[in-house]
């Protein structure tokens, strides 16, 4: 997925085009697509090889909740991606720990949270969902459950991980820096400086008409060990209603959680609003009821509805989101956003 503490406005220093990549820049992509399926959307410039993976299952006729877990298993297992799977930054005590939740059209869902030496969060969170009578396990009871059904365990520290963590540790300083995530900006990254960690959210809509989504992360850089953001709550992270659409978000989880935002974006398309409205409505119930800290922080919102449509919002200039169905596999489009200075 982000800390609530001060980010740094500044730290954006330019844009660096993508080639294989087709943006708005090149031509105009409209957000609302009427009778669009099947479709996959997810959050940052990394869902766009998440969305190709789910394509296949798709493409083939397949479920979207199978669609959705094959998809986020691909930045999972990136070592290159810092925030999201074995790859991601550890704890301030230099422990990885992950989280996952996934949601289906039949309102089943499952999370794991706190989760050490597991590389695929999202896989364990599913069998919860298929296999107990819970929805979230947490910490040593979800490794427990995850390597009793065949995971393996291993240490998700990577080299790069690791000197990061030794590097953070000489000053111990929070300064995180928004959309280091995206890899379409060039970040000057400081020593000492928090590398913002944040998430992988997807929803699809498969030819049956059935929505599911996932979401999936490794949390705040040089967290407090223990800390769960919003990425494994249902409702907060990710909600999926099979009449309505589902949501998903990206940012500083501890905001999200305040606001239960995903559900509350799905509630709003549930009264008429366009999902970009939708989420645009979420951003501002954050600015609403912390002002001083929404405007040095990074939420975004996405949501995709029954017919097709999609669109999202953020507070701040950005966040960008991946787009995939029959027309087009390798949309990246950025999203609107509140603040314009």
């Amino acid at each position: 997925m982000s800390s609530r503490r001060q980010f740094i406005r500044q730290g954006i220093i330019g844009a660096t085009a993508i080639s294989t990549v087709e943006t708005l820049s090149s031509f105009s992509i409209p957000q609302k697509r009427s009778g669009m399926k099947p479709i996959v959307i997810s959050t940052w410039d990394f869902g766009i090889a998440a969305n190709q993976a789910a394509w296949e299952v798709l493409k083939k006729g397949g479920k979207a909740i199978d669609a959705v877990e094959q998809g986020v298993r691909v930045p999972e297992a990136d070592l290159k991606n810092m925030t999201v799977g074995k790859g991601g930054y550890p704890d301030r005590d230099g422990i990885v720990t992950l989280d996952a939740c996934i949601m289906d059209s039949e309102g089943n869902c499952g999370s794991v949270a706190a989760l050490e030496h597991i590389a695929h969060p999202i896989s364990v969170a599913r069998l919860v969902m298929d296999k107990t009578p819970h929805v979230m396990l947490a910490g040593d009871g979800a490794l427990q459950f995850a390597l009793e059904n065949g995971f393996e365990k291993e240490d998700l520290l990577t080299p790069e991980g690791e000197k990061a963590w030794k590097e953070w540790l000489k000053e111990k300083k929070y300064k995180p820096v928004m959309n280091i995530e995206n890899k379409s900006f060039a970040v000057e990254r400081l020593p000492g400086n928090q590398y913002n960690h944040d998430t992988i959210g997807m929803l699809a809509l498969d030819a049956q008409g059935n929505l599911s989504g996932a979401c999936t992360t490794s949390g705040m850089a040089f967290k407090m060990h223990g800390r769960v953001g919003d990425s494994p709550i249902i409702g907060a992270g990710l909600y999926v209603d099979n009449e309505v659409g589902g949501a998903t978000s990206t940012g500083v989880g501890e905001e999200v959680i305040r606001t239960v935002g995903s559900f509350l974006v799905v509630e709003l398309m549930r009264q008429g609003y366009s999902p970009e409205d939708a989420c645009k409505e979420a951003v501002k119930r954050i600015v609403k009821k912390k002002p001083n800290i929404a405007k040095d922080i990074q939420v975004g919102f996405l949501a995709l509805n029954k017919k097709g449509e999609y669109g999202s919002y953020a507070l701040q200039k950005g966040f960008s989101y991946a787009v995939c169905h029959n027309e087009k596999q390798d949309l990246l489009i950025p999203g609107s956003y509140y603040y314009k200075s």
